[in-house]
């Protein structure tokens, strides 16, 4: 796909301010698309929206495609009569710059516990009915996610593959058995999906009608303990006996890591998803493409090859390195090919950071997947450097920095001195509006189509307001912003910049350059 020259932000909802600890879908969410509009943006990107398990990563959910019931507003269902104002009173003391997920959880799970069982004493029969057709439309999925999460909680959260031998076999009549005595918790799961879902079409639907499109995640794996991979062994590498992997994912030592990095995925059995047509993936892309308008695909390498490391039995798992691994080839083509017979125009950016290889650039650039251009990797080198503004295709996305940089401004208070003169010299000096104007300038003065700017930098914010450290387990995805931040004096500051340098929306019938 070509895109059209535009910007936009990159905040996850987690970040959405809010009395309640966490962001949510609610009049928070509206406001942030209301901010996207007056500012001339046209993206809003987000990480992926699944429900996370331990370490709070967006990156390692129970589930490919389900959503965060943490992220559903309360304030929606107290308006649908499902929650009393009174409960809501109730809410405690939460900081606001940053998600407790623990005290979040404590508090909202059981408010939403109450409001599915008022839903099932007070929800209309058109409700009734959408709730029954969404159980229905959604079964390909629901079904198993709801079960294993009814059954993750029976087990006080033990990994399925820790389960009884029959649940871990899927053995059909202990899961009827189960599935029956579990129907309750079931129905919860299933109420959760459904409040998602509406609430987040109902915020895409008011994004839309605003011209702002959304930009989902969908990363390459997903994790061992997930209903995917429980509803699926055979699409990954499981050892036949204990359904632990077979094979993990990761990448190989370089100059960041002198061991790697070991992931703890399983990778692909990609053998198996050839004879079946990929149909698990295509399912993934088709509920994806429910409620986000184009994907970016992380680790897009890995369709080409993948780093696949065996398990060292004599070592204790907390030794494992990612240093004794291969590359293994992937049907990337064959499967990119399947899917575009599937679903026609494949609205795909590929995360193409890291060693990537002629092949890999050879499989983006045969689909017409644009890449990823930052802006912080720009200064450290030559003037080959290709994150160089004046290296970039016109085809691509720049920006800043992503969810797993630095802010810019701390970024640039740990450049070395010579890093530091290096940028000046590129930039010319720095403004007094701050590195971090500089570098939205740079961004959205470049040739790239499109521009993203994480929500950290419009704000000029330090490293405390980073979402994310690689390889740091815990303290992550934290970060929220206040209410009030998002100020009409930054909007028509970042919409004079975005007109100025072409990407503000086009009056209607006038076709995007």
């Amino acid at each position: 796909m070509t895109l059209f020259r535009a910007s936009g932000i990159l905040l996850h909802p987690t970040s959405f301010p809010g009395r309640f600890g966490i962001g949510e879908l609610g009049p928070e969410a509206y406001q942030f698309i209301d901010f996207l509009t007056a500012s001339g943006q046209q993206y809003w990107q987000v990480l992926p929206l699944g429900p996370t398990g331990f370490g709070n990563s967006p990156y390692m959910c129970y589930s490919a495609v389900a959503g965060n019931p943490l992220l559903i507003s309360l304030e929606l269902l107290r308006n649908e009569g499902f929650l009393a104002e009174e409960d809501l009173a109730r809410a405690p003391e939460f900081p606001g710059d940053r998600v407790d997920y623990e005290k979040v959880i404590a508090f909202k799970m059981p408010l939403l516990q109450q409001a599915c069982e008022n839903f099932k004493v007070r929800a209309s029969d058109i409700q009734k009915t959408k709730f029954a057709g969404f159980c229905e439309s959604k079964a390909y999925w629901l079904d198993d996610y709801c079960l294993y999460m009814a059954l993750k909680e029976a087990n006080q959260g033990a990994s399925w593959y820790e389960w009884d031998p029959a649940l871990v076999k899927r053995d059909p009549s202990t899961l009827d058995h189960w599935g029956r005595r579990l129907n309750t918790e079931i129905v919860f799961h299933k109420f959760l999906q459904f409040i998602f879902f509406q609430q987040w079409s109902a915020l895409k639907q008011y994004a839309n009608e605003r011209g702002i499109q959304i930009i989902g995640d969908i990363p390459i794996y997903v994790a061992h303990d997930s209903a995917d991979v429980w509803a699926n062994p055979d699409a990954f590498c499981l050892d036949e006996e204990t359904y632990r992997p077979s094979l993990m994912a990761g990448v190989p030592p370089d100059y960041f890591s002198a061991t790697g990095q070991l992931w703890g995925n399983p990778v692909y059995n990609w053998e198996h998803l050839q004879q079946t047509d990929f149909r698990w993936w295509i399912h993934r892309f088709e509920a994806m493409l429910d409620y986000v308008d184009l994907i970016r695909i992380d680790h897009f390498r890995g369709f080409e090859s993948f780093w696949a490391v065996e398990p060292d039995p004599e070592v204790p798992p907390e030794e494992w390195t990612a240093e004794k691994g291969e590359w293994v080839e992937a049907p990337g083509k064959e499967f990119f090919e399947m899917l575009r017979e599937k679903l026609g125009k494949l609205p795909i950016l590929a995360e193409d950071l890291g060693v990537i290889t002629p092949e890999v650039e050879e499989l983006r650039d045969y689909f017409e997947f644009p890449g990823m251009k930052i802006l912080q990797f720009a200064f450290g080198s030559d003037p080959g450097n290709p994150f160089l503004p004046f290296n970039f295709p016109r085809n691509c996305l720049v920006y800043t920095g992503t969810h797993d940089n630095d802010t810019t401004v701390g970024w640039f208070e740990s450049r070395e001195d010579w890093e530091r003169e290096a940028i000046l010299r590129y930039i010319g000096h720095i403004s007094p509006d701050g590195i971090h104007w500089d570098l939205i300038r740079l961004a959205l003065s470049s040739v790239a189509n499109l521009a993203i700017i994480p929500v950290q930098d419009l704000l000029g914010l330090g490293t405390w307001a980073r979402m994310n450290f690689p390889g740091k387990p815990e303290g992550n995805w934290e970060w929220r912003y206040w209410g009030g931040n998002l100020s009409p004096e930054l909007a028509e500051r970042l919409r004079s910049l975005t007109y100025t340098f072409g990407r503000a929306p086009q009056p209607k019938g006038q076709p995007h350059t």
